[in-house]
């Protein structure tokens, strides 16, 4: 009987694979859909771009914080009562977010909307390298790379055509309706895939997250790659401003070129697939953050030298997003393979430190000269060469 029934029982802790692309995508795609619509949104609201870009830089500050939050609690509560708390705060943040009356009220509903999708984001990655092997998990998280960043490629072109169509709410409503068809789904189809012995050990933030940080591997693998993941950021929030304002690109065409770098990602996710076969995930990543300088420095070469196009800056930037990609995978599985009794707190202060960083990286070029290009080419190359420090000093140190 237990020959049969073991087989049977892990059959049963698998989640389904598209589930798991969109509890992940949820916290992502809120604020890429939504990008289109800021120009709109500031004049609809009379406030500033500075004030509008609120809603992308504190959007990232809830997906940082509360991914410290959800990886210790899976780890000791299990994955599927807090996936199914945190997407329940997604869709109801999304719903106040829809009808929001005043700029202050929208903001504050989007660090709530951003606090719940954060759960899939953290969550829906540990679930795969729950029943996975650090090699395995490279290679999955590859294709969960790959599948989910063509839904937030696509979602900005769906942004930009229903914000010039319709109305700048019309994301909001639309995300109101992804959240609760993902939460129905998750309360029907997601199974408990935790079920290591971390759940008998008492829940610790500070230890866990403690030894993480004195970690030479847990770092090198999540600050090599969280700089070049999430300092695209830094472009994500300019960018309508960019092309709308100085290359003068109609507001459903901002969500096409936002498709374009999305393939970039894509693209990139496929590499490192292959890639996860051939070589470690350390000179993975070093080859993905070598691809991100290229891209990177490119951009800055198009802005000092006086040729700012759409094909300059759409190219460049779609090369550094293919680093991006790449990135990714070998970064998350190196990151939460660090300390196998702690995949979820691993998962979730990876993840911290990426939307941290993505947050510092919009408010230097908010805070330095919004819409503008130089401050970004600045942050996008500084970032991916710091990411290859990082990763070099690690390696010393291990």
């Amino acid at each position: 009987m237990r020959v049969l029934t073991t087989p049977l029982l892990r059959v049963r802790e698998r989640a389904p694979f598209p589930l798991l692309v969109a509890l992940t995508a949820c916290g992502t795609l809120g604020m890429h859909i939504v990008i289109p619509a800021l120009p709109a949104t500031a004049r609809a609201m009379d406030i500033s771009i500075g004030t509008v870009q609120l809603t992308i830089t504190l959007y990232l500050v809830g997906l940082a914080a509360g991914q410290l939050l959800y990886g210790p609690l899976s780890d000791r509560f299990g994955r599927r009562p807090v996936l199914l708390g945190g997407m329940t705060l997604f869709t109801l943040a999304s719903a106040a977010t829809a009808l929001a009356p005043t700029p202050g009220i929208l903001i504050g509903a989007r660090v709530l909307q951003s606090i719940g999708g954060c759960a899939g984001l953290v969550l829906g990655r540990a679930a795969v390298r729950d029943g996975a092997t650090p090699d395995k998990a490279a290679g999955q998280l590859a294709l969960l790379t790959v599948t989910m960043s063509m839904i937030p490629a696509i979602a900005p072109a769906i942004g930009g055509y229903i914000t010039a169509f319709v109305s700048w709410r019309a994301s909001y409503f639309l995300l109101v309706a992804i959240g609760a068809a993902t939460l129905l789904a998750t309360v029907l189809l997601l199974p408990e895939t935790n079920t290591g012995s971390s759940r008998r050990v008492p829940l610790s933030f500070g230890r866990g997250y403690g030894r993480l940080l004195l970690s030479p591997v847990f770092l090198g693998f999540a600050v090599g790659g969280a700089f070049t993941t999430t300092s695209f950021y830094a472009f994500m929030a300019a960018a309508p401003f960019i092309f709308e304002n100085l290359l003068h690109q109609p507001t459903q065409d901002v969500g096409l070129f936002y498709l374009i770098l999305m393939v970039g990602v894509a693209v990139g996710g496929m590499l490192a697939n292959r890639l996860s076969r051939r070589v470690t995930l350390r000179n993975g990543l070093r080859i993905a953050n070598a691809t991100a300088i290229a891209g990177a420095s490119c951009f800055m070469a198009a802005e000092v030298t006086g040729h700012l196009t759409v094909f300059a800056v759409v190219g460049s930037v779609a090369l550094f997003m293919v680093g991006a990609g790449m990135a990714s995978p070998f970064a998350l599985a190196g990151s939460v393979s660090a300390n196998p009794q702690a995949i979820g707190a691993a998962s979730g202060l990876y993840g911290f430190i990426q939307m941290g960083y993505g947050m510092v990286c919009t408010i230097v070029v908010e805070s330095w000269s919004p819409g503008t290009v130089f401050p970004v080419a600045v942050v996008l190359l500084g970032s991916a060469v710091a990411a290859q420090m990082v990763l070099a000093l690690a390696a010393r140190r291990a």
